[in-house]
């Protein structure tokens, strides 16, 4: 009969940082890795910088020429608000990107009557990013007042590990229709790619090259690479000549129209498209994206910072990136990028998968983001990665983000009824509630909120639409009112409160303090 097996042999003591990293938040590889790694987050970042402009030029009526100067205006104001936010804000190694929890008010203004009746397409597009531009312009000051007035952070006691591990978990899972079903849209490149990049980043990951783990640390680009070329060769080689068109958008790669359609050079600037306009009916839809941005961000940073391996950003920390955030989508309005700043999830999930959590290897991506912006025909040859490409890689990456989410569970009492009931549900209610709304409007074609109010509509549309903000509603509202102060040890305050001041662990001050001697000016509070 066997032995049973020890309490240590079954059990894993709770860590407040990672193990196995290579590089953590400040700690940094040789300049030529850190230069490769960098423009690595650079291309991945595309995805979505592309994606979105992609979607909704041409509702606006614009043209492919618009939808270059759009991409190339938002991976500009991606590349400042990312050295802003690793410089000023939380310091963490974040790509701040553009957010699709914009899209269903972006959406409502293009469909606004005032503004579908235009007859010139120009005209149509122009004055719609107008719109759009004051819009954000109007909502940035939600999270600018939140964030530097200490509001965020005096909310944010009200979080505990117990209701963060939903919401974190959903800023991966909640991204799942952008994984597999884009993928699917071309099954023979997006799948080689999916296991391309596994086998690189998993099981070939003990392959060293000059004592460098290369296809660990480069899976993503060498990957990219290689699927990229293969399809090229199926284009040029006329395989999808008499395909539908929606398999020939997806596949090919000379479908995009963005290298014919970009300029040599192109610096974008402020009110490029001419002076916004306000409404308030859109500016106050807007407001709720913004909200859905800021909590999503939340879950996101607190992401980041495992796998940075620094400790979870303090309250006043978290609040500050939050104001600096603000600032971002201020810039998205005043230049026009079409949508608004959050935290790039994939590049959260790509940290962990180089273990590499180094401020620096953002910021050169950052770097590359506002020189690949200006000089358009470089840029646009990248952007022209079919997205399938990119959903593959996000099977990957969404998932190591979710799954950092559930590792918080490691400080919590998972023995406790109380505590499962308030995961369980808090979960399954985030991707439940907005399937539904998704399903609701494909059937419906209008969302279920549909009312004469628009901004109202947008505002419970765009809230309901977002899997984190459901979690993080439903999660602390129950963690917060049941049994809560007998359940303190069980929901992990006891490791959790350590963190919440600036001071109140020694390693926050290594992480988290200003540099060029700013917290002179600006003391932790």
């Amino acid at each position: 009969m066997a032995a049973p097996a020890k309490p240590e042999e079954i059990s894993h003591p709770p860590m407040d940082q990672l193990q196995g990293l290579e590089y953590c938040i400040d700690s940094n590889p040789s300049w030529g890795e850190a230069i490769a790694l960098g423009f690595q987050h650079y291309i991945l970042a595309l995805g979505t910088a592309v994606m979105i402009p992609s979607f909704l030029v041409p509702l606006m009526g614009g043209t492919d020429g618009d939808k270059v100067r759009v991409i190339q205006t938002l991976l500009f104001i991606e590349g400042i608000n990312t050295l802003l936010q690793t410089l000023f804000g939380t310091r963490l190694p974040t790509v701040i990107g553009g957010s699709y929890a914009f899209m269903v008010p972006i959406i409502s203004i293009i469909h606004d009557s005032s503004l579908e009746t235009i007859g010139d397409p120009h005209t149509r597009f122009i004055n719609t990013m107008r719109a759009v531009q004051g819009a954000l312009i109007v909502s940035s000051s939600i999270q600018i007042i939140l964030g530097y007035s200490q509001i965020w952070a005096i909310c944010s006691r009200f979080f505990s590990p117990l209701g963060m591990v939903p919401v974190i978990a959903l800023v991966g899972f909640g991204m799942f229709d952008r994984g597999f079903p884009v993928v699917g849209r071309c099954v023979e490149i997006g799948i080689p790619m999916l296991i391309l990049f596994v086998a690189f980043s998993q099981y070939l990951k003990n392959f060293h090259a000059r004592q460098l783990p290369v296809l660990e640390r480069f899976a993503l680009i060498i990957s990219i690479t290689v699927i990229w070329a293969y399809a090229h060769l199926l284009t040029a080689s006329g395989a999808y000549r008499h395909r539908p068109e929606a398999t020939q958008l997806s596949c090919r790669t000379d479908k995009a129209n963005l290298i014919s359609s970009a300029p040599w050079i192109k610096i974008p600037y402020p009110l490029q498209w001419g002076a916004p306009t306000f409404s308030a009916g859109h500016s106050f839809g807007m407001m709720a994206a913004v909200l859905v941005s800021l909590i999503e961000s939340t879950g996101a940073y607190k992401a980041a910072s495992r796998l940075a391996s620094a400790t979870p950003p303090p309250a006043h920390v978290l609040s500050r990136g939050i104001g600096w955030q603000g600032i971002g989508i201020l810039l998205n309005g005043l230049f026009g990028t079409l949508t608004g700043s959050t935290v790039s999830v994939e590049n959260v999930g790509l940290l962990g998968s180089t273990r590499v959590g180094s401020r620096r290897v953002i910021q050169i991506s950052a770097g590359f983001m506002i020189f690949f912006s200006m000089l358009g025909k470089f840029g646009a040859l990248f952007a022209s990665i079919p997205f399938p490409i990119f959903a593959a890689a996000y099977c990957v990456l969404f998932g190591f983000v979710a799954s950092v989410g559930l590792s918080f569970l490691q400080f919590t009492n998972m023995n406790s009824m109380r505590n499962l009931f308030i995961v369980g549900v808090s979960l399954f209610l985030g991707l439940s509630v907005p399937e539904y709304f998704r399903e609701y409007s494909i059937m419906a074609h209008h969302a279920p909120a549909h009312t004469k109010a628009g901004w109202f509509n947008d505002y419970l549309n765009t809230i309901f639409s977002s899997s984190p903000t459901v979690a993080l509603l439903v999660a602390v509202f129950l963690d917060n009112t049941l049994e809560y102060k007998e359940s303190a040890r069980d929901r992990g305050m006891p490791w959790w409160a350590k963190f919440r001041a600036f001071k109140g662990d020694s390693r926050n001050e290594e992480f988290y303090t200003l540099p060029f001697n700013l917290n002179r000016f600006f003391p932790p509070s």
